[in-house]
């Protein structure tokens, strides 16, 4: 079969950064667009259930997947134009994105260092609008080229289609219809540093350096993630599980009254603001708890982890358990970051 092949009864274990034991019912490894209107033309695929895999640090796999698993191994990297202001670049799905950032950085252009060492895919960027450190994805890209799997056709959608928000995107609330291929991001190359976030400051200066050029933000960065983040290499997870929660700005204030080292940032919307999910956890005795080999890291509290055995399920149960915790004590109502496959459909992030 022409650009991709499949697999029956194909184990996951090593495809998801939880490092559950799960296996996919077929998986279908694409290594060119072209065969996605073939491939998507089998009655498996085009009336069955399908996911689409890129390194598997977004999600968490709770049991056996049914139907296909799709990965694209799509890997090519272009610059379609360049001035002495910026360039346009091309990264197709199955380019790992800390890899893409650091090509980016040695071309000199600026704009992703604050992404820098963020586990995954380019493809997966733009369905999660992934974020770090006042930093989205969704600043610097142009055009997401997908798969529209209800026409059988390739489409290229510009940014103002892709409804971004939060850790949102139109990929993730359609997430049945598309199948990301490749993005193009306008970089710039000169901007200003975004410093404003907590730490990166003392970083650079702890590095010794004043007037930062993007790849000292980046190594910056870097250095705070690893220091402050599990390495999925070494113990699995999918990096913060939760996202920070926006809430009014009325409640916002309430809680920063009565909790007055709860930080709370702005949210980009008027009125409402953001609380962190990190400080709420840890403030409930999170930090550091195992429950067998599901726990909560012990650098941070973000972090739901597998020390070596555990289940989806009970990494699933453990994560429930600290957002009931949290909703029970400050009245705020946690949400998972991850995609969560294979839950009970009728319990709470099905």
């Amino acid at each position: 079969m022409s650009g991709y092949t499949l697999t029956e009864n194909a184990p996951l274990t090593g495809r998801n950064t939880f490092r559950v034991p799960v296996r996919a019912q077929l998986l279908a490894e694409v290594r060119q667009v072209s065969a996605l209107e073939e491939l998507f033309s089998f009655p498996m695929l085009r009336d069955g259930p399908v996911l689409v895999l890129g390194e598997g640090s977004n999600l968490l796999l709770v049991a056996d997947v049914p139907g296909v698993v799709v990965s694209l191994a799509m890997h090519g990297i272009t610059i379609l134009e360049s001035d002495d202001t910026s360039a346009l670049v091309r990264a197709e799905a199955g380019v790992s994105w800390n890899d893409f950032v650091q090509y980016t950085l040695g071309h000199g252009l600026a704009g992703l260092e604050n992404l820098s060492l963020i586990p995954g895919t380019v493809g997966a960027a733009p369905i999660q609008n992934i974020g770090a450190y006042g930093v989205e994805v969704a600043e610097f890209i142009e055009t997401v080229e997908a798969f529209d799997r209800v026409h059988l056709a390739l489409e290229r959608l510009g940014r103002g289609q892709c409804r971004f928000g939060y850790r949102d995107s139109l990929f993730k609330q359609e997430a049945g219809r598309w199948v990301v291929t490749a993005v193009e991001f306008r970089l710039p190359r000169h901007a200003e540093p975004r410093l404003a976030y907590a730490g990166i400051r003392e970083e650079l200066a702890a590095m010794d350096v004043g007037q930062p050029r993007p790849s000292q933000v980046a190594e910056a960065v870097i250095r705070l993630r690893t220091r402050k983040l599990p390495n999925p290499a070494l113990i699995g997870n999918a990096g913060s599980f939760f996202k920070n929660p926006v809430v009014s700005q009325h409640t916002a204030e309430r809680l920063a009254a009565e909790n007055p080292t709860l930080p709370v940032f702005p949210s980009g919307s008027a009125g409402q603001a953001k609380l962190s999910a990190a400080w709420l956890i840890e403030a409930c005795g999170w930090k550091g708890h195992r429950d067998g080999d599901a726990g909560i890291s012990d650098q941070h509290a973000l972090v739901l982890v597998n020390h070596g055995h555990a289940s989806g399920r009970e990494l699933l149960a453990l994560a429930r358990k600290v957002a009931a915790s949290v909703s029970a004590r400050f009245g705020i109502e946690l949400e998972p970051e991850p995609r969560i496959i294979g839950a009970d459909p009728d319990a709470r992030w099905s």
